[in-house]
């Protein structure tokens, strides 16, 4: 399987996802760069990383949601793609409109850099080989705050689309286990056809325990390569 990782300006966790890409897959990912108007047919995952595009102006994403390559992101979509968003990544795609609902601002309005528990919807292509009712993953953001209207809350909901929630370390979701007021304790969604995750923690920051401290984002990787190959 051939995949690809989406650089923009200040981004500045592509180079982990590059690395936890290929050491699942054996194989390096293409590195695309945000002025790039041509993503090969044959790329089967393509993730967009965290950071801060475009230094987060006018909002998380939104500019970023208009670079050239989006077109190619938003025409790979349409085909059936499987496409990753981690924290930035994540904000980019709600803003693109290929997730629903959009970040907001921290409920206690800071930056907040830290090891969660999230509990995982393992009905996807995304989180198959995930067996443990809870799972640790560090979180690095300060627009993490998930929310959506409650139209959209009960769609995603009645169509089993949380891919992930905050959870306390035995798996149960609450409000004590929520660190930055996202509706739901949202943590990640799916897309309709579950070909999309859009997630705020960080899957590629815990794939080599040795170096890393844990590979509780190893199995997620392990999913989508084992179903697409």
């Amino acid at each position: 399987m051939k995949t690809a990782v989406i650089t923009f300006p200040a981004s500045n966790c592509d180079r982990d996802m590059a690395v936890a890409l290929e050491h699942v897959t054996g194989k390096a990912p293409l590195r695309i760069w945000h002025q790039e108007t041509h993503i090969p047919d044959d790329v089967g995952f393509i993730a967009l990383p965290g950071g801060f595009s475009y230094g987060d102006y006018l909002r998380c994403g939104a500019m970023a949601a208009h670079s050239a390559i989006m077109q190619e992101v938003k025409r790979h979509a349409a085909r059936g793609t499987r496409i990753l968003g981690v924290c930035n990544g994540f904000q980019i795609l709600c803003e693109a409109g290929l997730l629903s609902g959009a970040l907001l601002r921290n409920k206690g309005q800071k930056f907040i850099c830290r090891s969660v528990s999230v509990r995982v919807n393992t009905h996807s292509q995304f989180t198959s080989a995930y067996h443990a009712p809870a799972i640790t993953l560090p979180i690095a953001h300060h627009d993490g705050n998930y929310f959506a209207d409650e139209r959209t809350l009960t769609h995603i909901k009645d169509k089993d689309l949380i891919a992930f929630q905050y959870c306390d370390a035995a798996g149960n979701v609450t409000q004590e286990a929520n660190p930055n007021g996202a509706v739901n304790n949202i943590a990640g969604i799916f897309n309709d056809s579950k070909t999309i995750l859009g997630m705020m923690p960080h899957p590629e920051r815990v794939v080599d325990g040795q170096l890393q401290g844990g590979t509780d984002g190893t199995p997620l990787f392990k999913s989508i390569v084992e179903a697409l190959n």
